[in-house]
Formats: structure tokens, sequence, C-alpha cells
């Protein structure tokens, strides 16, 4: 039981990793989140933050 249930934590950190990056990473590219003196590549940033995310998530899945 111990397994499974270290599973299910693993499972949901992951989840509520992807769903931190992704907050993050649109907040970047609204603009929401910005860093200062960089503003220019800021939304730039977001994008790869939302691109990284989604492959990690697809191989993740494909390697299962």
């Amino acid at each position: 039981m111990a397994k499974s249930s270290t599973s299910l934590l693993g499972i949901i950190t992951w989840i509520v990793g992807i769903i931190v990056s992704l907050a993050v990473g649109f907040g970047m590219i609204s603009g929401t989140l910005t860093v200062p003196y960089i503003k220019a590549v800021v939304p730039i940033a977001g994008w790869v933050v939302v691109v990284g995310t989604i492959i990690g998530v697809i191989m993740a899945i494909a390697q299962r």
C-alpha cells in the first residue's frame, strides 16, 4: 500500500508542477509577470516555458 500512495503522490506532484509551469508561462506571455530590466524578452521566455512544458508532458506520456 505504501507504493501506491507514493505513486499517487508523485502523480499529484507532477500535475501540480505542470499547472504551475503553465501559469507562470502564460503570466509571462500576457505581461502579468515581469522581470525588471529584461521586460523585452519576458514574453519569449514565457513561450519557452509553455512549449517546454507541453513537450515534457508529451515525452513523459510517450515514455509510459
